[in-house]
């Protein structure tokens, strides 16, 4: 009962046909396709709107002073 044999795969195959039918397989793996090949676009693709060299640009807020606000670039405390 190991490994299943091609009878076996053949079998889930025709199975899996009648269920679905060959319409709504096809348009799955069409789908699933467009998203691999969406998913690799976006790889190839995720660090170019940026400059290379260039880092991310800080977002920073307003400034207020509130007494629970830590500055991270205070050397003494005051």
């Amino acid at each position: 009962m190991g490994s299943f044999s091609i009878w076996h795969w053949l079998i889930v195959l025709v199975v899996v046909i009648a269920i679905f039918g060959t319409k709504k397989l096809r348009n799955v793996g069409s789908d699933l396709g467009a998203a691999v090949k969406g998913f690799k676009d976006g790889m190839k693709d995720g660090s170019s709107t940026e400059e290379p060299g260039k880092p991310p640009q800080q977002v920073t807020a307003n400034k207020v002073n509130d007494p629970n606000t830590v500055d991270v670039d205070a050397k003494t405390k005051s």
